[in-house]
């Protein structure tokens, strides 16, 4: 069903850098299997290709990748390329960098003279001469450790002009201090939904008063990372959903979206219809009471 439509849609716009991008993006995790990261069963590669050209006619001007988007047989950077080149003038595509997989799946992280291999190999595979954005993301062992050497070779390679506009990604309030010190960011790409610690909450707030755009990831799935959304969602949750007659997805979004108008949704989906849902969410207004009833769901760890 559509979401409800009795007052005005929670949507519009956010300007990245120096690109106006609907609040309502897409993340391409999802496109290659039904479970990330080689996991689950491969994706049809035309239904993928088909999702991606849907997206763009849906109104998505914002989509997020990486390079260790693949499995076996899927690339999600070329399932991009495949779809949307040559690309629309409007389309922001953003990637992130320091974390790597080789062709076997298994996982690394970049130094920092590497760094400028991983970003030569997102354009590659985009069929880009630059980057629209880039993220520095965090590895979980470096949490609050120092980030100032990797971020400081993206932002030569930003000077090189083969990167447009810099991000930070799984971040503290420090380390964001720290890339701000080095270069401009216009972004954080950092694990947010309901059930958010005050931490989490408070950085929200500070990249609103920064002017920086704040780009949830999990925001559907939750506690369920990679694996999706938990089985069992909060009562709360699907209380709301039942009042509007959307998805417990739907609902999950259209709260994050009210938590400030510099925030951006990045919801990923190798479904047509899902997709739908998705950019659908924009348009569903939550009451007061519903959102305060949302934002008192604790966090897991709580």
């Amino acid at each position: 069903m559509c979401p409800s439509t009795n007052t005005p849609p929670v949507k519009g716009t956010w300007q990245l850098g120096d690109r106006i991008v609907n609040r309502v993006g897409f993340g391409a995790m999802r496109l290659t299997g039904t479970a990330p990261f080689g996991h689950g069963v491969p994706r049809d590669r035309d239904r993928s290709i088909g999702v991606l050209r849907r997206a763009i006619e849906l109104g998505v001007n914002h989509i997020d990748t990486a390079a260790y988007y693949f499995s076996a047989t899927r690339s999600a950077n070329e399932l991009i390329n495949r779809a949307l080149a040559p690309y629309p003038e409007d389309l922001v595509v953003t990637t992130k960098v320091w974390p790597g997989r080789d062709p076997s799946g298994a996982w690394w992280w970049a130094s920092p003279a590497q760094l400028r291999g991983q970003v030569e190999e997102n354009l590659r595979q985009l069929g880009r001469d630059h980057l629209d954005v880039v993220n520095l993301r965090v590895p979980p062992s470096l949490r609050t450790g120092p980030i100032a050497e990797h971020f400081g070779v993206l932002a030569e390679l930003r000077d090189a002009g083969l990167i447009r506009h810099l991000g930070v990604s799984h971040v503290t309030s420090g380390q964001l201090d720290e890339a701000r010190a080095i270069a401009p960011v216009v972004c954080v790409q950092n694990p947010y939904g309901i059930g958010a610690s005050g931490e989490d909450r408070a950085l929200l707030r500070r990249c609103g008063e920064l002017g920086l755009a704040f780009v949830p990831f999990f925001a559907i799935a939750g506690a369920g990372r990679e694996a999706g959304p938990v089985a069992q969602d909060r009562e709360a949750v699907r209380a709301v959903a039942r009042a509007h007659g959307v998805s417990v997805a739907q609902v999950r979004l259209a709260w994050t979206l009210r938590q400030g108008p510099h925030v951006l949704a990045i919801p990923g989906t190798g479904d047509p219809e899902h997709l739908a849902q998705n950019v659908e969410a924009g348009a569903l207004r939550l009451s007061e009471d519903e959102v305060a009833r949302l934002n008192a769901i604790g966090s897991p760890g709580a």
